[in-house]
C-alpha cells in the first residue's frame, strides 16, 4: 500500500513525541470517504495536541489537525463522489480519529460539508474551525435577539483566530464591536477588521464584582475564567454571552447575580459535535457574509514543515488571526 506524509503524535516510554513520518495508507481508520488534503490550519486545540500541553489526543498514534479541506478521491457514501470538494471540522478528528495534518484522510462522509461556493480550499482553511466557531457565536447571539440597536458587542481574545473572524462578522452585521486584547499594538489591525473600540484585556482580568457597569448587549468570549466572569458582570439587562473558549482557564469565578438580577444568558457554543444542519448553515453564511478582503488581511500561510513552530506560537499568544497550512 502507498505511504504519504503526515505529522504523527506518539507516546513512547519517554513521554510524548510529535514528528513527521511516512504513514501507511493501510493504517488509516475506518471511513467511507477518502480525501486528498490540500490545506489545513492551526487552532488553539491543535497547538495543545502537537505540544502535548493538554490531553487533547486520546488515541496513539494520532495524526493531529482538527480541520482540513480537500478533494474526494474515493467514496462509498451516498452524498459524495470523487472530485467533490469538501471541508471537515471537528467530530473528534485529530483527537480520536486520524486528522488533517496529512496528505490523505479517510473519514465518515456524514462529517463532511461541501466547500462553500466561491471559496477556495485555502480560504476555507483561513476560516477553519476558528471562523466557523465565530459564526456559531454570531448565530447564537442572533437567536437571542441581540441586534445592533441593543448596544455594543464585546469580543475577547480579539486578535486570535476566533476573535478576528468574530470582529469582522459582527461589524459586517452592523454591530458596534468592542475588541479586547492583551496586545494593544494590534489596535490598528482590529479596527481595520471593523472594531469601533479596542480595550486592554486588563479591564476584564481584575477582581470580579457580582455586577459591574452595564456596557455590552452581547459578548463573544474566547477566554473563559476571570475574563468571562467580568464580561458577564458587565452585560446589559437581557443581554447574552456566547462562550466558546478557555484560553484563560476552565474555571468561572462568577456569581449568579447577572443571571437573576439582569436576566443575562450564558450561551455555550460547541463546534466539535454541532449538528450537521447547523454547521452547513454556518458554512453557507461564512461563504456569503465574510468579507474576503478582511479574511485575507487576518491570514498568513505556512508550509506543512512549519506547523510545529506555529503550534508553539499559538499557545504563547504570538499569532495573529488565522494561519493556513499548505499540505498538498
Amino acid at each position: 500500500m502507498p505511504t504519504f506524509k503526515a505529522l504523527v503524535v506518539t507516546k513512547p516510554d519517554t513521554g510524548y513525541a510529535c514528528d513527521f513520518a511516512e504513514f501507511d495508507e493501510q493504517d488509516l481508520m475506518e471511513g467511507d470517504v477518502t480525501v486528498r488534503i490540500t490545506h489545513s490550519t492551526v487552532n488553539y486545540k491543535d497547538g495543545l495536541a502537537i505540544t502535548g500541553k493538554s490531553p487533547v489526543v486520546r488515541r496513539f498514534p494520532m495524526i493531529p489537525g482538527v480541520d482540513f479541506a480537500g478533494e474526494v478521491t474515493a467514496s462509498t457514501h451516498k452524498d459524495w463522489r470523487p472530485g467533490d470538494h469538501v471541508v471537515l471540522n471537528g467530530f473528534g478528528v485529530g483527537e480520536t480519529h486520524l486528522g488533517g495534518y496529512a496528505e490523505k484522510a479517510r473519514i465518515k462522509g456524514d462529517w463532511l460539508v461541501p466547500l462553500p461556493y466561491g471559496l477556495s480550499h485555502a480560504q476555507a482553511m483561513a476560516i477553519g474551525t476558528a471562523g466557523y466557531t465565530a459564526m456559531l457565536c454570531l448565530m447564537a447571539l442572533e437567536a437571542h435577539a441581540i441586534a445592533p440597536s441593543r448596544g455594543p458587542v464585546l469580543v475577547t481574545g480579539a486578535a486570535g483566530g476566533v476573535g478576528s473572524v468574530a470582529v469582522a462578522l459582527l461589524a459586517k452585521a452592523g454591530h458596534e464591536v468592542v475588541a479586547s486584547t492583551g496586545r494593544t499594538e494590534e489596535a490598528d489591525y482590529l479596527k481595520d477588521l471593523g472594531a469601533a473600540e479596542v480595550i486592554d484585556r486588563a479591564e476584564l482580568t481584575g477582581k470580579v464584582r457580582p455586577l459591574g457597569k452595564e456596557r455590552f448587549a452581547g459578548v463573544v468570549d474566547t477566554v473563559g475564567s476571570t475574563t468571562l466572569a467580568n464580561a458577564l458582570s458587565m452585560t446589559k439587562y437581557g443581554g447574552a454571552v456566547a462562550a466558546c473558549g478557555l484560553a484563560g482557564g476552565m474555571d468561572l469565578p462568577a456569581t449568579v447575580a447577572p443571571f437573576i438580577l439582569r436576566g443575562v444568558s450564558l450561551l455555550g457554543v460547541d463546534s466539535v459535535m454541532c449538528p450537521l444542519v447547523v454547521r452547513k448553515e454556518a458554512w453557507r453564511r461564512l461563504g456569503n457574509e465574510l468579507d474576503r478582503g478582511k479574511l485575507a488581511a487576518m491570514t498568513s500561510t505556512v508550509p506543512f514543515a512549519e506547523v510545529k513552530e506555529v503550534a508553539a506560537r499559538i499557545l504563547e499568544g504570538r499569532t495573529r488571526g488565522r494561519v493556513v497550512v499548505e499540505i498538498g
